[in-house]
């Protein structure tokens, strides 16, 4: 039998790291003034650890991950292309994060620049755009293909109050409130695991996006306490924080999924309580998936 298979057949039945008899994380997440959802596994050994790793949870722009994704997928499909361009208006703008809303109108920007604006800055005009190229629908006829039933693109940023871009998922009442998407910390896991094994598109697209992702600008949460590379793309809201990634440690590249939602005080400051949380475990769940 192997340590993989050993490893996570423990934590499935212990609920925490077998190495010192105690969970340290979930002792974090006890401390936490929120509810946690985590999932983690050591690419190179098969050990996981789970926290509600089977928890739908609002993406918020963690579900950029899965449109850069369906975006690979219909360019190699050839149902869209990386010349393809969008025209900056008035109209398209949105407010939150990214640089776009704030340029010239009239510009003209590629589909292949827009996915990096989308993933660096977690752009939301960007992402808007993005959409326009390729679908919430074309999205998730994605994520079914791939076997996930839970990750799903819901709708566009919001312009207003207005919801725009509603994807059939979208529609459905299962999902109503998780804004602009929704998935489990599971699902996301196996999403970079398939990334990290070049299983998404062709080897040559999931080498890519990872390589996009190890660019994130946002470094608050997940890359914080490490000085290795990492790939990810973080999502914020008033209550809610979130990060997935893979962290390339020498051991052995370990990809997490967590979020922390229901956080009672609004803070958009770099220590805001979730980024340091999402820190602290991923550092936690690091050094005892590599042990």
């Amino acid at each position: 039998m192997s340590r993989a298979f050993v490893l996570t057949a423990i934590l499935a039945f212990a609920g925490g790291f077998p190495a010192s008899g105690q969970d340290r994380v979930k002792d974090l997440a006890a401390r936490f003034d929120g509810k946690v959802s985590i999932y983690a596994k050591n690419l190179k050994t098969g050990a996981t650890y789970e926290l509600g790793g089977d928890n739908r949870v609002n993406t918020a722009s963690t579900i950029k991950l899965p449109i850069l994704i369906g975006v690979f997928t219909a360019v190699e499909a050839g149902k869209a292309h990386w010349t393809d361009t969008s025209e900056l208006t008035k109209e398209n703008k949105v407010g939150g994060s990214g640089v776009l809303a704030e340029m010239s109108d009239g510009q003209k920007i590629a589909l292949r620049d827009l996915v990096r604006y989308m993933m660096l800055l977690s752009d939301n005009t960007g992402t808007n755009l993005v959409l326009d190229h390729v679908s919430g629908n074309d999205v998730n006829a994605v994520m079914e293909r791939l076997g996930l039933k839970n990750t799903r693109s819901l709708r566009k940023i919001l312009k207003g109050s207005t919801p725009e871009g509603v994807s059939d998922a979208g529609r459905d009442p299962a999902n109503k409130g998780f804004g602009i998407g929704v998935s489990t910390p599971r699902e996301m896991v196996g999403l970079l695991e398939r990334l990290y094994k070049g299983e998404l598109v062709s080897p040559a697209a999931s080498a890519e996006m990872l390589d996009i992702m190890k660019k994130q600008q946002w470094r608050e949460g997940m890359a914080r306490r490490f000085d290795v590379d990492v790939a990810d793309k973080p999502g914020a809201l008033d209550h809610l924080r979130s990060d997935v990634g893979i962290v390339f440690t020498k051991a052995a590249p370990v990809a997490i999924a967590i979020t922390c939602e229901g956080m009672p005080k609004v803070d958009w400051s770099a220590d805001n309580a979730g980024y340091v949380f999402i820190a602290d475990a991923s550092k936690l769940l690091v050094e005892e998936l590599t042990k």
